[in-house]
């Protein structure tokens, strides 16, 4: 496994100022980030996963070493598939750090050489959440402090 390519999952729905932070710290600290738009019947998402990875290569053109792709498996799997040795997650809030404490657990006991590695967002961005954001557009408030101006665009014609 390359220590030098680290793996940022999520939903992304839809990416925020905040994720794109964290992904712009991140290829300071990597050789390579691998923006992991996760595709989860679990979830009720507002967009596909065709159209949340496209926004994200949107909202990251131009980012040297950043490649963004959707997955369907395992984290840990996805990871090791892409000889990747550690997983990004971001921390808003305190309350964000015991869900994922857990996921960083179980990811260790499920793959223990891929180490996962927890960033802050810039206090700027630290208050907001995809949710958020899409209940502010959904109710007709006004996102474009929030996300990328095209999100902004895709959330208003996904909320009309």
């Amino acid at each position: 496994m390359n220590k030098r390519i680290a793996v940022y999952p999520g939903t992304f729905d839809p990416i925020t100022n905040g994720h794109t932070d964290l992904v712009h710290r991140a290829v300071l600290l990597f050789e390579q980030v691998i923006v992991a738009v996760a595709e989860n019947p679990l979830k009720t998402t507002t967009f596909p996963i065709e159209e949340r990875v496209g926004l994200a290569e949107d909202v990251l053109v131009g980012v040297d070493n950043v490649m963004v792709c959707s997955f369907d498996t395992l984290l840990v799997d996805f990871v090791q598939k892409h000889d990747a040795r550690v997983i990004l997650r971001g921390l808003r809030a305190v309350s964000d750090f015991e869900y994922e404490f857990q996921l960083a657990g179980m990811n260790r006991r499920l793959a223990p050489a891929v180490e996962t590695l927890f960033l802050t967002p810039a206090e700027q961005y630290s208050y907001i959440s995809s949710s958020l954001v899409k209940e502010i557009a959904g109710l007709g408030g006004d996102v474009s402090e929030f996300v990328h101006k095209k999100v902004g665009a895709a959330l208003n014609r996904r909320m009309r």
